[in-house]
């Protein structure tokens, strides 16, 4: 299994916490659960972290049977959709965002 994760480094703007949040639900949510061979979503929010760690208030992992499956995914049209619709996200936040891609060992 393929691990794709968006990692938000930095800080959510204060007092739009639950706005953020309902914005991922109701907008982001259902076109990252379209994504052509998605075999999972899963939206992770920051409660704590280790003193002087950066800070990720949010990360969105998703899971692909293989590479290919994820380089179809990548070169969607919801995918395009969606990186639009996150700049009303971004509206909201403050930092930057980076993607790595993982190999899932199952034992």
């Amino acid at each position: 299994m393929i691990i794709r994760q968006a990692f938000f480094e930095g800080t959510i703007h204060a007092g739009q916490e639950e706005a953020f949040k309902a914005y991922i639900a109701e907008k982001l949510m259902p076109l990252w659960l379209a994504f052509p061979g998605v075999r999972e979503v899963r939206v992770l929010y920051n409660i704590e972290r280790d003193e002087g760690a950066p800070a990720y208030p949010f990360v969105l992992s998703t899971m692909y049977e293989s590479r290919e499956a994820l380089a179809a995914a990548l070169d969607s049209a919801v995918r395009y959709e969606s990186r639009d619709v996150t700049k009303g996200l971004l509206e909201m936040f403050d930092g930057h965002i980076h993607h790595h891609v993982f190999d899932l060992a199952l034992s």
